[in-house]
C-alpha cells in the first residue's frame, strides 16, 4: 500500500462523461463507475478532501453533432441534465463503498441533489464527504471545464486533476502523430498559444488569472490518482506558471 503523504489537502477531480463509457459507444458502464469510485475512496483515505466535476459527453453534448439544429442554449441545458445523471451514478458507486457523498447541482433538482451553495460545499468537504458538482455552471455557453475551474476556485482547491485517456499533454495528437512530444510541465500561456486541447480557453484563462495548477493525467491506469496526489508528476503534465 502507498505510504506516501499527499501533497494536496483539497483537490478537484475533473472527469469527462466519456470516461464513464468504458468500451461502450454510449451511456454508462457501471463497472467503470465502480473502478473510479474505488480510486476516489483510496485517495480520500489518505486524508485528501475531494470534489468532483463530471461531464455529460457520454449522453449528450451541446456542441456535438447529436445536438443537430437544437438551439445552443437549449442543447447546453440538456447537456447539464446529462451531467446530473452521471453524478447520481457516481454517487451510488461511492456510497456502495461506504463513502459519504453529496451531489450539488447548479440547476435546482431537489429530489436528486442539493443546490450549489459554496459555504455548504466547503462544509461537506471539511466533514470528509466527497462532493460531486453537477449541471456545470448552470449557464449555457460554458463547458464543464469552465465549471471545474470555477468550482475549484470557489472551494479553494489546491489543484485540478484533469482525468483523460492519455498520459499528459502532447504537442500533437499522439494517436495520430507518432512524433508527438509529451510535456512534463507547460505554462498556461503556452497552452493557449499552441491551442492545445487540454481544457477550453476560458477555463485555462481562469486558472491562469488565479494561479491554479492543472495536472492532466491518464485515468485509465489503476493508482494514477494516488500517484498524482502524492506528487508523482510522471503520471501526467503539470500546467502552471507563466514561463
Amino acid at each position: 500500500m502507498d505510504t506516501k503523504k499527499p501533497m494536496f489537502r483539497r483537490i478537484l477531480l475533473k472527469l469527462s462523461g466519456e470516461a464513464l463509457m468504458g468500451e461502450q459507444n454510449y451511456g454508462i458502464d457501471t463497472n467503470v463507475a465502480k473502478a473510479v469510485a474505488e480510486e476516489i475512496k483510496a485517495v480520500q483515505e489518505l486524508g485528501v478532501e475531494i470534489a468532483v466535476v463530471v461531464g455529460g459527453g457520454n449522453i449528450f453534448r451541446g456542441v456535438s453533432k447529436s445536438a443537430g439544429n437544437i438551439d445552443r442554449g437549449s442543447a447546453d441545458y440538456i447537456g447539464m441534465l446529462a451531467t446530473v445523471m452521471n453524478a447520481v451514478v457516481l454517487q451510488d458507486a461511492l456510497e456502495k463503498l461506504y463513502v459519504f457523498t453529496r451531489v450539488m447541482s447548479a440547476i435546482d433538482i431537489p429530489q436528486l441533489a442539493e443546490p450549489f451553495i459554496r459555504r455548504r460545499a466547503v462544509r461537506h468537504l471539511e466533514k470528509k464527504r466527497v462532493v460531486i458538482f453537477a449541471a456545470g455552471t448552470g449557464n449555457p455557453y460554458f463547458t464543464t471545464d469552465s465549471a471545474a475551474a470555477l468550482r475549484a476556485l470557489e472551494i479553494k482547491a489546491e489543484v485540478i486533476l484533469k482525468a483523460t485517456k492519455v498520459d499528459g499533454i502532447y504537442s500533437a495528437d499522439p494517436m495520430i502523430d507518432r512524433d508527438a512530444i509529451r510535456f512534463d510541465k507547460i505554462s498556461y500561456q503556452q497552452v493557449l498559444e499552441k491551442q492545445l486541447k487540454v481544457m477550453d480557453s476560458s477555463a485555462i484563462s481562469l486558472c491562469m488569472d488565479n494561479n491554479l495548477p492543472i495536472l492532466v493525467f491518464n485515468m485509465t491506469k489503476d493508482g494514477n490518482i494516488i500517484k498524482a496526489v502524492t506528487g508523482d508528476l510522471t503520471v501526467g503534465t503539470l500546467v502552471g506558471g507563466n514561463e
